[in-house]
């Protein structure tokens, strides 16, 4: 009988198998790996996006709850503006009628002097209220901001030569946006003259930097899109954080004078016109970023050639009222 060896051929077979399935399992492995490797960078990519979507949310809900403030305040304060003025100019009347009668009495016409100060000072508040509050129709029309940056610089002129401010303009004259360009006008210039006044109170150069310039800017529910960027540096003392946390908030200032309505005033204007205003440390000073969309005819009320003009009051309304039905808090 003939006996076969199979031992041989059974073992190195059997080594031959568990070699390949070795190889096998270790290009799993190493694939298994590579696909986790893959999944952990795009879960921490995802983090990022996320935390990144959750900042940009909560500053577009702090802007709305600020829009919403400024709206509600501007409402209350004409109501009252209203009521002071009145009284106001019939103590003005019989004040001048006063001051007829007492025309050879020196001391008493210095005391109405005083009273007639008051109550120009007064007027005075009460105009910045109402200009505040009132109704303003956004009438736009083909601007080019550069123009308007120029005339802003140009009215604040007693300023800049009464503090000896260097101005440097870099500004893009090639860009068309639709806008208001009076309020808009009016937004630069208030800008301009804040920046102005904090640099009198500092020793040393004075420099006003106005930056023009087209940016791809994101908005949390829009996208990215171009916007016309306004940059205004100066190079003052600087706003403490504090500070900017309530510096667009109505009647709030650091000064001895003044009303507090210039920045809130700003804010509503370039609120109405689909922008945004932010305020940022410089080193040194502060940096104020005035940014409108390029193409701002899909978020300017009246930007439908067909439109004559829409109401700045009814502009931040409408915003308001869209935001609300996107989910803001």
């Amino acid at each position: 009988m003939t006996v076969i060896d199979t031992t041989t051929d059974i073992v190195g077979n059997a080594a031959e198998s568990s070699s390949m399935d070795a190889n096998d399992f270790a290009e799993l492995v190493r694939s298994f790996n590579d696909v986790t490797a893959r999944l952990e960078s795009t879960h921490s990519s995802l983090r990022e996006e996320v935390a990144t979507l959750k900042t940009e949310l909560n500053e577009t809900h702090r802007r709305l709850r600020r829009s919403r403030q400024l709206a509600a305040l501007g409402e209350m304060a004409a109501g009252i503006a209203h009521e002071i003025r009145n009284p106001l100019g019939a103590i003005a009347l019989n004040l001048e009628a006063l001051t007829e009668d007492l025309a050879d009495r020196p001391g008493e016409l210095e005391l109405c002097g005083r009273v007639s100060r008051s109550v120009t000072r007064l007027d005075v508040i009460v105009g910045d209220v109402l200009s505040f509050a009132r109704d303003t129709q956004v009438r736009v029309a083909s601007v080019r901001p550069a123009e308007v940056v120029i005339a802003a610089v140009a009215h604040a002129e007693d300023l800049v030569d009464a503090h000896d401010v260097d101005v440097d303009l870099s500004l893009d004259e090639e860009i068309e946006i639709m806008a208001d360009a009076a309020l808009l006008e009016q937004s630069l210039l208030n800008l301009v003259r804040n920046a102005c006044e904090a640099m009198a109170m500092v020793d040393g150069p004075r420099r006003l930097m106005v930056d023009l310039r087209r940016r791809e800017l994101r908005d949390p529910e829009r996208g990215t899109f171009p916007h016309v960027v306004f940059e205004i540096r100066d190079t003052g003392p600087g706003i403490p954080e504090e500070v900017r946390e309530r510096m667009f908030n109505p009647f709030f200032t650091t000064r001895a004078e003044g009303t507090g309505l210039g920045l809130a005033i700003v804010h509503r204007i370039i609120d109405a016109h689909g922008g945004r205003l932010d305020v940022a440390a410089g080193d040194p000073g502060t940096i104020m970023t005035l940014s409108l969309p390029l193409d701002s005819r899909r978020d300017v009320p009246g930007g439908d050639a067909e439109e004559d003009g829409r109401s700045l009051e009814g502009a931040v309304r409408r915003r308001v009222r869209d935001n609300s039905g996107r989910g803001a808090a």
